[in-house]
Formats: C-alpha cells, sequence, structure tokens
C-alpha cells in the first residue's frame, strides 16, 4: 500500500491547479525543506474551502505557550509510559502538499503540531487557519529558516520575534512552541532569546523521518517506525510528496502499536 496511486493523482491534480508541473513542483519546493540551508520557498496557491475542525472549540481560541511544570527549557519527548506520541512538521512548501498532509492526518484521526516559518506564512496566511480549523496546533520555526545558532543575539532575537509577530497578527497568539532553525538543538542563547519572546519551552525532537531528502515513502516510515517510542516528538516536513503518501501506512502502524498520534501540547498534559 505504499505507492497509493490514487493519492498520487490526487496530489499531481492539487498541483496542477496551483500551476505547477511535477518538475515546476519540484523547482519551487518540493525538494527544498527544512534541511541545513534550505530556505522556506514555494509558490502561492488558491486558498481552499473551510475545513471542518476536528476540535470547533478548541479552533476558535489558539492557543498560547504554556510552562510544563518538571520539564527542562528544551524539550525532546513526552513521557515514556503513555500511548501517545506527536507529529511535528515544519511549516514550509507548496501549500497543496501542507493540506494534503494535514487531510491525511484528519482522516487517521491524527492531530499535529505544525511550527510554521514566518516567511511561508506571509507568502500564505490562510494556511494559519486551515491548521488550527483542522483541530492541530500552531507555532514559530523563525521568520526566515536561517542557522539561527550562529547569530548574534540581536539576529536571532529577531527571527523569532519577526516569527511570533506574524502569528500573533493572523490567529491571535504567537503560537504554542518555539523550535529553533537547521538544527535540534538550540544554544543556551537561542534558548534565553525563546523565554525572552515569550516561549517557556523550546520544542526539540527525537525520531527524525529524514523526509526532506525525499527518500521515498518506505523510507520515511521505516525511519520513523524504527526509532519510535511512547513518548516521542518526530520531525516532518510539509513540502515533500513522500510525506503525504507515508502518512496513511505510517498511522496505520502507530494503531497497530497502539500508538496515538497528539499535539505536543496534548503529548505532556497528564
Amino acid at each position: 500500500m505504499l505507492s497509493h496511486p490514487g493519492r498520487r493523482a490526487a496530489l499531481r491534480a492539487a498541483l496542477r491547479a496551483a500551476g505547477l508541473g511535477v518538475a515546476g513542483a519540484a523547482a519551487a519546493g518540493l525538494t527544498t525543506g527544512c534541511g541545513p540551508g534550505r530556505p522556506a520557498a514555494g509558490p502561492s496557491s488558491p486558498p481552499p474551502g473551510p475545513a471542518r475542525p476536528a476540535d470547533p472549540a478548541q479552533a476558535a481560541v489558539p492557543a498560547a505557550p504554556r510552562r510544563f511544570a518538571g520539564q527542562p527549557v528544551e524539550i525532546g519527548h513526552g513521557p515514556r509510559d503513555g500511548g501517545r506520541v506527536a507529529l511535528t512538521f515544519h511549516g514550509n512548501g507548496v501549500p497543496a502538499l501542507a493540506r494534503a498532509a494535514l487531510a491525511e492526518a484528519e482522516k487517521g484521526g491524527a492531530r499535529v503540531t505544525v511550527l510554521a516559518i514566518g516567511s511561508w506564512l506571509d507568502a500564505h496566511p490562510d494556511m494559519a487557519r486551515r491548521i488550527l480549523d483542522g483541530g492541530h496546533e500552531l507555532g514559530n520555526h523563525t521568520q526566515r529558516h536561517l542557522a539561527i545558532n550562529d547569530m548574534s543575539e540581536a539576529e536571532a532575537y529577531a527571527e523569532i520575534t519577526g516569527c511570533a509577530q506574524r502569528l500573533k497578527r493572523l490567529t491571535g497568539s504567537i503560537g504554542t512552541w518555539f523550535r529553533p532553525s537547521q538544527t535540534q538543538y538550540a544554544t543556551p542563547l537561542v534558548q534565553k532569546l525563546a523565554q525572552r519572546a515569550g516561549y517557556p519551552h523550546v520544542l526539540s525532537y527525537d525520531v527524525d523521518s529524514l523526509d526532506f531528502t525525499s527518500p521515498g515513502a518506505a523510507a520515511v516510515i521505516r525511519n520513523v517506525t524504527g526509532t519510535i517510542r511512547p513518548g516521542s516528538v518526530v520531525s516532518l516536513h510539509f513540502g515533500y510528496a513522500d510525506t503525504v503518501d507515508a502518512m496513511p501506512p505510517l498511522l496505520e502502524e502507530l494503531a497497530r502499536r497502539k500508538l496515538r498520534a497528539v499535539t505536543t501540547t496534548e503529548l505532556l498534559t497528564p
């Protein structure tokens, strides 16, 4: 079931509707993501009809950052004694593929955390509401997705607050989480700057899907299922067809292992 030809045909149709062929989609962002040295990119596409909220009450009031007692400043995973995991997406790339990934998550009963790049929200402001209306949570992945650990204090703080301001303008909240760009772990300085900007914690991860390398859906699934366990936080990316194709069988495998995909806030809430 890994090829999913019907779903692939639908993705191609969505890309054509956005004015992209297969080669054009690759040039515009399909083959770029949140790997080192790869900034946000991708053309706009027509906004879709309104999504049905998974939880209308939650969608109506965007969540704000909260402090979790007993958790470190940088969080890489949740409790290991439960049956929950968090799928986190770097918000970037062609919107048609982002919507497709969200739709597959919703079909499988999953709620995810999206860490959006500010410049991506500038280009596609409708995606903020699409994410929240699906019952997911939305956070901050810096304004331009540059190597934040290598920046000066002023530059790094501007990257964090720049994205926070866009989230605030679009949703009324600076988002639930901050994740540093082009790194799995933040330096102590970046952690301090995130807290100054209003984020009590920095969100890392303990499972890397490596989907931004476009290894094929089967490899994405292997990369996740080979190391995932209760409490894991998984790094995934919008903008890659492999990721969309991997979602249904990945969620099926998680269900077989009695693991439920929830937002990061839900993962850390007793």
